[in-house]
């Protein structure tokens, strides 16, 4: 449960209560990025970069209408969970998500490298999407997809924008295997100064394991993330038309996470995508390329309607969300945000990080005098020149 700790009111504040309160492994896995972290860092930055257009004056709307729907399920604002995986933050981990969500009136993506199994996920967020790796057979990838499915996901978001970091500069954080004798004494340290997390977990029956139940079976043993990582870094990319193979499998609703590029943008749409999420995967892939929001606007206009748009990276607040959505996005996908609120105060520390976007989102439309995010186009947004660089292409 979450505890009563007080209320922040930024994303900021959620990271600096996140730093205070985790052993320093842990946070710094929250906040990792590829090689120097030139990715990462624009994802953020490249939203300052865009201003706002200074609205007409007019009569002001009364209320502000922030609902819309992704993959099929009506969410109260534009902003949902993105899948990230081994919530070791916090021992409610993607359950305290989804309780977090779900009092947001949102939904989430439930990543197959998440530490709770899908059914409990499911159980508390019944608006959930699943989230696949290309790994293992193709046997393997159907018998998770249909686990996910008979558990009541409404939605597959197969993730193909996360490639294996080349190493950090500021330094990988030492995340061990498996919690063991050995692993307890070279943390140990770490957990003496951070007395509040390790008396959370111990409190809720023990350490985490590193566990990911939903790569294993049902029944079965859950095998370690190290071990379902290995596996993955042997599996062979799939090509479009393996792409197309798991949508035809799937047959509901089917998300492309990762494409930067509209001509990759048409492709997934031809292989059958009925949303595509824009993420360079929180700058933990090819260090150097452009921030997602750089590339949105060029693929929203290759997709031309024919499938939802996502944005996933970099939103810190709500005028973030606006400027997506009036660059082409349907719906924000956040990730860190919404782990430092949990790691901050649970749950409640996710509802918090929502509603901290939800009001930032409906003052920014007051400001901007719409009544509604479907008002939002590209003309609320000051594009500078080559702020695309180079990606409509």
């Amino acid at each position: 449960m979450a505890s009563t700790r007080e209320w922040f009111e930024t994303v900021e504040e959620a990271r600096r209560r996140a730093r205070r309160r985790l052993p320093r492994s842990v946070y710094m896995a929250l906040v990792a990025g590829s090689e120097k972290g030139v990715t990462l860092q624009d994802n953020v930055a490249a939203f300052s970069e865009l201003r706002f257009a200074p609205p007409h004056i007019a009569d002001l709307p009364a209320a502000r209408d922030l609902a819309t729907s992704v993959l099929g399920q009506d969410i109260a604002l534009p902003v949902i969970a993105s899948p990230t995986g081994v919530q070791a933050v916090h021992p409610d981990g993607e359950v305290g998500v989804a309780r977090g969500t779900a009092e947001a009136g949102t939904a989430m993506g439930l990543s197959s490298f998440g530490s709770m199994p899908v059914e409990a996920v499911a159980e508390v967020n019944p608006k959930l999407f699943f989230q696949l790796y290309w790994s293992g057979s193709k046997d393997q990838m159907v018998q998770r997809t249909e686990r996910a499915r008979q558990a009541g996901a409404k939605g597959l978001i197969v993730t193909l924008d996360w490639s294996f970091s080349n190493g950090r500069d500021w330094g990988s954080p030492a995340i061990p295997e498996k919690i063991d004798l050995r692993a307890l004494i070279r943390l140990a340290p770490e957990g003496i100064t951070r007395p509040g997390y390790v008396r959370d977990w111990l409190t809720h029956g023990g350490l985490p394991d590193l566990t990911v139940p939903n790569m294993g079976v049902p029944g079965e043993q859950a095998p370690t993330f190290f071990g379902v990582y290995g596996e993955w870094m042997q599996t062979p990319p799939p090509s479009w038309d393996d792409i197309a193979w798991l949508r035809e499998q799937w047959g509901g609703p089917f998300m492309v996470k990762g494409v930067m590029r509209p001509d990759d943008a048409r492709r997934a749409i031809d292989a059958g995508a009925t949303a595509i999420s824009v993420s360079n995967h929180g700058g933990n892939n090819l260090d150097g390329t452009p921030a997602s929001i750089r590339a949105l606007p060029g693929v929203a206009d290759a997709v031309g309607g024919q499938a939802e748009v996502l944005l996933d990276g970099g939103i810190r607040r709500g005028s973030d969300v606006v400027k997506a959505v009036a660059l082409g996005a349907r719906a924000v996908m956040i990730g860190r945000a919404y782990l430092w609120g949990l790691a901050a105060n649970g749950s409640a520390g996710v509802r918090n990080v929502f509603d901290v976007l939800r009001g930032g989102i409906d003052s920014t439309l007051l400001a901007l005098g719409h009544s509604a995010i479907s008002e939002l186009s590209p003309d609320d947004v000051i594009v500078p020149a080559e702020f695309s660089r180079g990606l409509h292409k």
